[in-house]
């Protein structure tokens, strides 16, 4: 079975208070330069609570019922003890040959499965009902700062007692995204880490801490989408300054993790590769394979690289007969055509070609004005579920690497991570921070849903 269900765990911290209405901002870096006052309100409406997402945000959810003042502690999971040791012996070195997601069940993270939750006891009727489904469906968690990092060990220590218990192994889907100076050809996405501020080395020892925590559970195997955006930067983007300025620690942080995460011999790892909008246009194609490629052998052609991951919280589908009017002018106008394309060059250099396709927010197409508006999209819908039955030898398995409801970018533009992207008529608004919940966006997910929910 391809999904395990695991029960909703009640995981947000009890921060409450009156100020800040439900789904508001409740804390955050700047937080008084963007409110423009003394001090943002700092504790939520009644019925509500104020939660950690990232330094620059904490967001009002519903749930708890005391008053209590906000604080900067990030949610890390259940309250069960974490495991810290463990005298088991590492994962094999030698990856399975076939694809990695079969014969295992996958994890059900119970962070988004509370904030669906949430989400859902402010909904009535069939919609409520279809929104408590999502809970159900396998998401990717996001690690993109560091006091996130303790959570994994606490998924893992479930993973491995839920596997054990089943007979049947786990897999934990994790995406490791903390470069430093992320995201270099935008804003909303900016991370924690600077490359004049010691970034490398921080990063270093962001993958050091996922790798302390991983390598305890080699019962559980693990699968990762390294640096959603980081190479296909590098392959389009060098004219940006801060994306010529990151070339050289980008490839060196990539590098270490792949090798890093291989020596466990639990994790399978898939390069992000942007999407046919962005590496699938035909004077991409080769760069791109070039960079993957070098990359790959120059880490040691790492064994548990199993190839790419296209589409990644984007839009996309996976296969169309009409050709979305924004695609006009490329002739790999879905992520297959761009896959079909990429693959043979990927082949003869010598990298290893499979990929996953992120399909959970593809649903609804022709919604975009322009092939690059990637923000909060309106009128999206939740999109193919996750399976490995995808008709296509390449592809290991459609997925959903962005957690529905989790919002893209804000639309304020006095925020310190504003992008304009996000201000585009085609973007739903208002619009809170990046990661943060977005009720009424997850709201157009699920009622979009195709296939419905």
């Amino acid at each position: 079975m391809f999904v395990s269900l695991v029960a909703l765990v009640a995981i947000l911290p009890v921060f409450v208070n009156a100020q800040s209405p439900v789904y508001g901002q409740c804390g955050g870096k700047r937080f008084q330069a963007l409110v423009g006052c003394s001090a943002g309100p700092t504790t939520c409406a009644a019925g509500s609570t104020c939660t950690y997402s990232n330094p620059y945000y904490s967001q009002c959810l519903p749930g708890g019922g005391t008053t209590k003042t906000t604080t900067t502690t990030p949610v890390t999971g259940p309250t069960s003890t974490p495991h810290t040791t463990s005298t088991a012996p590492g994962g094999s070195q030698t990856p399975d040959a076939g694809n990695p997601f079969l014969g295992h069940n996958i994890y059900l993270t119970p962070f988004y499965a509370a904030e669906v939750a949430a989400a859902a006891a402010n909904l009535t009727g069939t919609t409520q009902t279809k929104a408590l489904s999502v809970a159900k469906i396998p998401t990717f968690t996001w690690f993109d700062t560091v006091a996130k990092v303790p959570s994994l060990g606490t998924y893992l220590a479930d993973a491995s007692a839920q596997g054990k218990a089943s007979g049947t192994p786990m897999i934990v889907e994790i995406i490791v995204y903390d470069l430093p100076d992320r995201d270099c050809a935008a804003a909303a996405s900016n991370g924690e880490f600077s490359i004049a501020n010691n970034g490398q080395a921080n990063y270093f020892n962001y993958i050091d801490q996922l790798v302390a925590q991983i390598k305890q559970y080699p019962d559980v195997r693990v699968i990762a989408i390294i640096e959603p955006d980081s190479l296909a930067n590098l392959v389009t983007n060098l004219n940006v300054s801060k994306c010529a300025n990151a070339q050289t620690t980008y490839l060196a942080c990539v590098t270490y993790a792949i090798q890093q995460l291989n020596k466990l011999g639990n994790v399978y790892s898939y390069l992000d590769a942007g999407h046919a909008g962005w590496l699938g246009w035909p004077a991409n194609l080769s760069p791109a394979a070039q960079l993957f490629t070098s990359l790959y052998k120059n880490a040691g052609s790492p064994s548990f690289v199993r190839g790419l991951a296209t589409n990644v919280a984007n839009y996309n589908s996976f296969s169309t007969n009409s050709p979305d009017p924004i695609t006009q002018g490329n002739a790999n106008y879905d992520e297959l055509h761009y896959i079909n394309a990429l693959a043979p060059v990927l082949q003869s250099a010598g990298f290893p070609s499979h990929f996953i396709v992120d399909q959970g927010r593809s649903g609804v197409q022709n919604i975009r004005q322009q092939w690059g508006d990637w923000c909060n999209v309106k009128g999206a819908g939740f999109g193919t579920r996750p399976t490995t039955n995808t008709g296509v030898s390449l592809v290991d398995a459609f997925v959903w690497a962005k957690p529905g409801g989790e919002c893209d970018g804000t639309s304020n533009t006095s925020a310190a991570r504003y992008d304009y992207h996000c201000g585009l008529s085609d973007a739903d608004q208002p619009a809170p921070e990046a990661g943060t919940w977005f009720q009424e966006y997850f709201v157009t997910l699920v009622n979009n849903a195709n296939p419905p929910l």
